[in-house]
């Protein structure tokens, strides 16, 4: 064991993880105290001052070893000298460090060869890389410990010596011996690199790196382009990146076509030879081609495919291709019919790419919330669901005082309500407008184009937007009440239900009627009740002709005056 500390050498000022000259080690088995050293070898006492360091380094001590055991050679020579002449001359008396428990033993000293003395660098850059360019090959030992050493482990430390062992890299031979790692350390240069980014890395190169056959070791990012690569070049599969207003975008340039047999058309005079470098270009997390699969088959075979799926199985059980089936798929296929999109994996009809595009976040669930446990494809639509649904806030507009729960949503409202601006643009020609709504009833009214209808399948009623369909399942055929009062057995489906139901209990009726000063908690109320002043009598009884203002006036009516055609 070592008792090391870092500091400055107090010989040669070299920063590193060095022995304290106070200290006793023990070498050849031999005891040493560097301090006494100094004192015998140059009869130097070096001051122990609490403000001075008192570590010195390896180079240093191997030169302070050298020196010693040059003088006890010579001191040893010059006494054998005297013995050979008989004594004569006078005695020469040497002070030779022994150990404490034996101080009448007298030590052979054996003369060391002389090796070249390394010395240590004054630059500290390899100290921040961690890399250790001195080499200490002696092993320093407490008289503590020295106890657990077991028989013979003593002398087999003292055979290694520091000209056997090779040293350390430094950063000037490390070119020569890793320049890829030494490339790499230069394109860290001037980065500042935070511990959790390290730990960030290596958690996520733990997940993403399994381990296949042959102990080979592949990330995420590769498998999934192989993966890719591999269908995509083997198949007449046509890729594409989105649909958008215009048409469906290649992926290979950033032409947009109209119809899918134009893109088909087009994508087949691209190199597919390409497709290899255009993958590579994406982030693992965006890493999703959309491919049309219509009239799927094999390059290779020509045999013809019902499914993704099956052409998986084909090409790695027939042709041997190469698939990371442990990973993900990125492939959502897609039959780019004209008038209906048909799911691939549940044949499900959509009227809209849009629509389809968002129900492939229920098959290849990529990204789980960990909230709700819904899925999606990239990691970029989980981000947006999260910050939508499950990021609660206050936050006000500044001009009307309406509260949003998210900051996307106050800036959809004040750029929509406030400043007006129209971000939906007609494909047709350069009108915009400030809602989705007015341009889909713009292209209706002036360009012709038939409006997009969400039918029901339980009853007839039809919706423009497929969101409103889904509330109306829920709402009127499932009947979901998942809001409930808590002041009395009231439920409800949606909040602001409930928010309206609650004036009952705790409302104050600040709405108040101009013309005979009647309040109401409500302004729906109160509008209904300025029919009586306006004389609104919008609700005529179609027996007798009377018209009544309100239409609960003409239930009671029917009931009362003509119930026999109120039960028929």
């Amino acid at each position: 064991m070592s008792n090391k500390k870092y500091g400055e050498c107090r010989c040669c000022s070299a920063k590193g993880k060095h022995r304290d000259i106070t200290k006793e080690y023990y070498h050849n088995g031999l005891r040493e105290v560097f301090i006494d050293n100094f004192i015998d070898c140059f009869n130097l006492f070096l001051s122990t001052h609490k403000q001075l360091t008192t570590l010195i380094c390896s180079s240093c001590v191997s030169r302070l070893r050298d020196a010693c055991c040059f003088r006890n050679l010579v001191v040893n020579t010059e006494r054998k000298l005297l013995e050979a002449v008989g004594g004569q001359g006078q005695p020469v008396f040497v002070n030779v460090p022994v150990d404490e428990s034996s101080p009448d033993t007298e030590f052979d000293i054996k003369v060391e060869q002389n090796s070249d003395i390394k010395e240590e660098p004054q630059d500290s850059d390899d100290e921040l890389l961690g890399l250790d360019n001195t080499v200490d090959d002696d092993y320093d030992i407490d008289l503590d410990v020295r106890e657990d050493l077991v028989e013979g482990e003593e002398e087999l430390l003292a055979r290694f010596r520091s000209e056997v062992l090779d040293p350390l890299p430094t950063r000037h031979t490390l070119r020569q011996i890793c320049p890829n790692y030494a490339r790499h350390l230069d394109l860290l240069k001037g980065i500042t690199v935070f511990p959790r980014t390290l730990k960030k890395l290596l958690k996520e190169n733990e997940s993403r790196r399994p381990m296949i056959a042959g102990n080979v070791y592949i990330t995420e990012k590769v498998a999934q382009v192989v993966n890719a690569t591999t269908l995509l070049k083997y198949s007449n599969m046509t890729p594409f990146k989105s649909r958008g207003r215009k048409g469906f975008l290649c992926f290979y340039c950033p032409n947009i076509f109209e119809s899918a047999t134009k893109l088909r058309e087009h994508t087949s005079e691209h190199d597919k030879e390409l497709i290899n470098g255009i993958l590579k270009t994406y982030i693992t997390e965006s890493l999703v081609v959309n491919v049309d699969v219509t009239d799927l088959a094999c390059t290779i075979c020509g045999q013809f495919l019902k499914s993704l799926n099956e052409m998986k199985s084909h090409l790695t059980g027939v042709h041997k291709m190469k698939y990371y089936s442990e990973f993900t798929d990125r492939l959502i296929p897609f039959k780019l019919d004209v008038n209906m999109f048909v799911c691939q994996v549940c044949e499900c009809n959509f009227e809209t790419f849009g629509a389809i595009e968002r129900h492939m976040n229920v098959h290849y669930r990529n990204y789980i919330c960990k909230e709700c446990g819904t899925g999606f494809v990239t990691r970029a639509r989980l981000k947006v669901h999260f910050g939508n649904t499950h990021v609660g806030g206050a936050f006000p507009c500044e001009m009307c005082g309406k509260m949003f729960v998210t900051q996307l949503r106050l800036k959809n409202h004040i750029n929509s309500v406030h400043k007006m601006v129209k971000r939906f643009r007609c494909n047709k020609c350069s009108e915009r407008f400030t809602e989705y709504v007015y341009r889909q009833k713009h292209l209706e009214d002036v360009h012709g184009v038939p409006s997009i209808k969400y039918k029901c399948n339980v009853c007839e009623k039809s919706f423009s937007r497929r969101y409103n369909l889904s509330m109306h399942m829920k709402r009127d055929h499932l009947e979901e009440k998942n809001f409930q009062c808590e002041l009395c057995p009231y439920k409800c489906f949606s909040n602001k239900q409930l928010s309206m139901h609650m004036i009952k209990h705790n409302g104050e009726k600040i709405y108040e009627c101009s013309v005979c000063k009647k309040s109401y908690a409500r302004k729906k109320t109160l509008s209904e009740h300025m029919k009586i002043h306006n004389n609104d009598r919008r609700f005529a009884c179609a027996v007798c002709g009377q018209a009544f203002v309100q239409k609960c006036s003409l239930k009671g009516h029917m009931k009362t005056h003509h119930l026999e055609y109120n039960l028929a």
